[in-house]
């Protein structure tokens, strides 16, 4: 690794009640790419998180009051400065999190579209008249709902989407009348303060959003254990998920968790377009993606010839530094990753497992792998890899399919290749997960549909309507219309 003057580089600070603060303690931010020291990072301590808990629940009693049409249009605001600055917010990306500029680019068109999302949805949080005289007793009386904002929300964020996946948690919690106290991934601090500064431009009041930077483990201990934090939304490993879940007591709680997403592939299927589709899913930003390709599973009267069709598509897959305009796949988060799925890959190779293509290491950038001959104990199966490795494995029945898809402790979302809507349906049925993608990749996503898996890959759903539900309470209100 390069080795920089840490005193030449900039401090970033952690914004607190609306103002930038340096604090005494900071860390070192490199490009996981180029290695380049991008910025110091301040570190918030016990302290300065008390001061952003006590600043998000004073700020709460102006965002509570505030009329759905400002909430909206604060919203809005922020989605015109994104479009201004869409191409300066994707090399943010690529810089601080390898992720390649293309991909970049589409990460901030998606974020401005959740926000899009999140602004109409501040004008319709509905509730709905109860029909009280459907009970004995009830007569005379008119009953209905309304939701209510909770309060501050804590929100915990991974690197992998660090200005969508932050949208998902703000956008709602603003649209409701929330405030948030936003935990960014310490290798991508950069997007949340540069939303930080967008929300403040856009006229958010001030410490409705309060942004503290540094270690994981001290930040969200102390989220955890102040009772002002009436909501914590997560999205990471299910380790720390359950952390969360065990000491939340009776607070609401959305946790977005681990996958090892499975693709069945039909005969019939259009061969060419699949095959394209899969590659994109496995190796897209390095397969770190939650949502990531990294089982499928082919019917065995097409397997060879989907298995040779992917080899080809995986060797043409760019490879190199995330600003060139032709990448898919750079470096990993860190080089630890890639010595990590390095080892797994390597295990499943020793206990009989077969490398198609792929398979090595230079660095941070660890090459598009595909294994064949796998078995369900090989942690390249039964965990999540988390990286650019696929495997690939043939089947006979659609029942048999279905079953090693189900044979996992994870189920966020599943897809099925079939010209047989059926069988679609069927598996659709049969599978356990959150959802099911018929005719696509399980890696598809937009942002306004349900998000969320069962099993270990989480709790609660996200999606802006689905999240608003899960950051408000219902209220019940019943008038006695004659006395």
């Amino acid at each position: 690794m390069k080795v920089f003057e840490k005193q030449e580089t900039e401090t970033k600070g952690i914004f607190i009640n609306g103002k930038w603060l340096t604090t005494e303690r900071s860390y070192p931010l490199y490009s996981p790419y180029s290695e380049e020291l991008l910025a110091n990072i301040s570190k918030a301590g016990a302290e300065e998180v008390e001061r952003a808990v006590a600043g998000a629940e004073q700020a709460f009693e102006t965002m509570k009051e505030m009329p759905a049409h400002k909430r909206a249009g604060i919203l809005l605001k922020v989605v015109e400065i994104l479009k201004e600055r869409k191409e300066d917010l994707a090399r943010t990306i690529a810089l601080e999190a390898g992720k390649p500029i293309t991909a970049a680019r589409g990460e901030i068109g998606r974020t401005i579209v959740t926000y899009e999302f999140a602004a109409e949805e501040a004008k319709r949080i509905y509730g709905e008249t109860i029909p009280m005289d459907a009970a004995p007793g009830g007569e005379n009386r008119l009953g209905m709902t309304w939701r209510e904002p909770l309060g501050t929300v804590a929100a915990i964020t991974p690197f992998n989407f660090p200005f969508n996946l932050v949208a998902h948690k703000l956008g709602p919690a603003f649209a409701a009348g929330n405030t948030v106290v936003l935990k960014p991934a310490n290798q991508t601090p950069l997007s949340a303060l540069k939303i930080a500064e967008i929300f403040q431009e856009a006229g958010l009041p001030d410490g409705a959003l309060q942004v503290v930077t540094g270690s994981g483990s001290e930040i969200g201990e102390v989220l955890l254990t102040d009772k002002r934090i009436k909501k914590i939304t997560f999205t990471g490993s299910p380790e720390v998920g359950k952390e969360i879940k065990s000491k939340a007591g009776l607070r609401k709680v959305t946790l977005e968790l681990g996958s090892n997403s499975a693709l069945i592939v039909e005969p019939a299927v259009p061969m060419e377009n699949v095959v394209k589709r899969a590659v994109e899913g496995a190796f897209v930003y390095s397969g770190q993606v939650c949502i990531s390709l990294q089982r499928i599973y082919v019917h065995q009267s097409i397997f060879d010839e989907f298995l040779s069709r992917f080899k080809e598509e995986a060797e043409k897959v760019n490879v190199g530094d995330p600003m060139e305009e032709e990448t898919m796949v750079s470096a990993m988060i860190n080089r630890g990753e890639a010595e990590r799925i390095d080892t797994w890959v390597q295990e499943a190779v020793n206990k009989g497992a077969k490398t198609a293509c792929g398979g090595t290491r230079k660095g941070s950038v660890y090459a598009p792998t595909v294994l064949t001959d796998t078995t369900n104990e090989m942690k390249v199966s039964c965990q999540e890899v988390f990286a650019p490795v696929v495997l690939v494995t043939p089947y006979e029945t659609m029942e048999e399919a279905i079953r090693m898809v189900n044979d996992s402790d994870f189920g966020l979302n599943i897809g099925v290749y079939t010209q047989n809507i059926d069988k679609g349906l069927y598996a659709a049925k049969k599978i356990q997960s959150g959802a099911v993608i018929i005719n696509d990749i399980p890696t598809f996503r937009v942002d306004h549909m349900p998000y969320g898996g069962v099993k270990e890959s989480g709790y609660g759903r996200e999606g802006i309507k689905y999240a608003v539900e899960e950051m408000t309470e219902l209220k019940f209100v019943s008038i006695k219309t004659t006395l």
